[in-house]
């Protein structure tokens, strides 16, 4: 009888505790779902990454639950620092009884921590790097002083892998909308934890398996009109459609004449920009210089003036390229 006593009592504190998990991990996307937009406006306008500032949210929050975003709308632990003159709260963090920023909303909390990381010399390496890199930023911020505990790019880069928060991130660049992003997460240990990763327990990547569609008709990357199409459509029924010479939406992709699409892809129906939104981009395995120029709405061209390159190279993953100034030496290329 006692044994099945102790079955039924484990078995109860099972279910709580998978219940609490379920709680916690929508109680993280509750939060994501209220502040994804102001995290991607905020992003347009000083360039840091929709999907840090998301992470940051939810953790130095607790998606939205700690004390301290209760009493003082602070999302982002930010202490009072020297010169700041607007309302402050008490609490105890490193040493009991600290001064912390408080805000009328969270919109001003989110926008002051966007300039506090703009204006500050501390961060300004953050800013050359692709905004797409998470992993930098998230490793850049703690190196350059944001958070004491060794931990702390560990739990962004996760909270960032297990939500899908890069699709925000990508949102705010032009490419996918992130209400058309779909990020099946697989046997995710935060999922598990409820995505709040004790910054004393060690973690690993979990796997990820992610869809990623943009949005149907006409939509903007790097201010100018793109769609994107299957394979097999005819470029002469997409000239007609947008009324417009054959031969010029040939150019502005910045490719041969043919009958149809020979895969899904993107196709603009302006000219695309001689200089892209973000300073660099990082290469990725099996990225040619014509796919990275459509993604990032640059005229081809101009791409490879701006590196030092010419059409039929192919450059090794990892290597920057430049988006808006000319680079001081090629980056590495791949060889035959």
């Amino acid at each position: 009888m006692n044994k099945i006593r102790g079955y039924i009592f484990s078995s109860l504190l099972l279910i709580l505790a998978v219940d609490s998990r379920a709680q916690q991990s929508e109680v993280i996307r509750n939060y994501i779902s209220t502040y994804k937009d102001l995290a991607i406006a905020e992003m347009q306008r000083t360039g840091v990454p929709a999907s840090i500032k998301l992470a940051q949210g939810i953790h130095e929050t607790l998606a939205g639950t700690s004390n301290l975003v209760k009493k003082s709308n602070n999302h982002f632990g930010i202490k009072c620092k020297t010169g700041w003159t607007g309302e402050s709260v008490s609490h105890d963090d490193d040493a009991r009884g600290e001064c912390f920023r408080k805000y009328p909303s969270a919109e001003d909390s989110y926008r002051d921590h966007s300039n506090f990381l703009k204006n500050s010399q501390r961060y300004a390496g953050l800013f050359q790097l692709d905004p797409t890199d998470y992993a930098g930023w998230a490793n850049g911020l703690k190196k350059a002083g944001y958070a004491t505990n060794p931990k702390y790019p560990v739990v962004l880069i996760k909270l960032i892998e297990d939500y899908g928060l890069q699709t925000y991130t990508l949102a705010a660049m032009g490419r996918p909308a992130a209400d058309t992003v779909s990020t099946e997460i697989t046997d995710s240990p935060a999922e598990k934890t409820g995505g709040l990763i004790p910054l004393n327990e060690s973690v690993t990547k979990a796997p990820v398996k992610k869809t990623v569609d943009y949005p149907a008709g006409e939509f903007q990357i790097n201010d100018t009109k793109v769609l994107f199409v299957k394979k097999g459509i005819s470029f002469l029924s997409l000239a007609k459609k947008y009324e417009m010479p054959l031969a010029r939406l040939f150019e502005f992709n910045d490719r041969p004449e043919a009958e149809t699409t020979e895969e899904d892809q993107l196709v603009y129906l302006q000219r695309k920009r001689k200089t892209g939104k973000e300073e660099y981009h990082i290469v990725q395995p099996g990225e040619t210089l014509h796919l990275i120029a459509q993604q990032k709405g640059i005229r081809l061209e101009s791409l490879l003036e701006l590196n030092l390159l010419s059409a039929t190279e192919q450059i090794a993953p990892g290597e920057r390229l430049n988006l808006q100034r000319k680079a001081n030496i090629k980056p590495k290329r791949l060889h035959n």
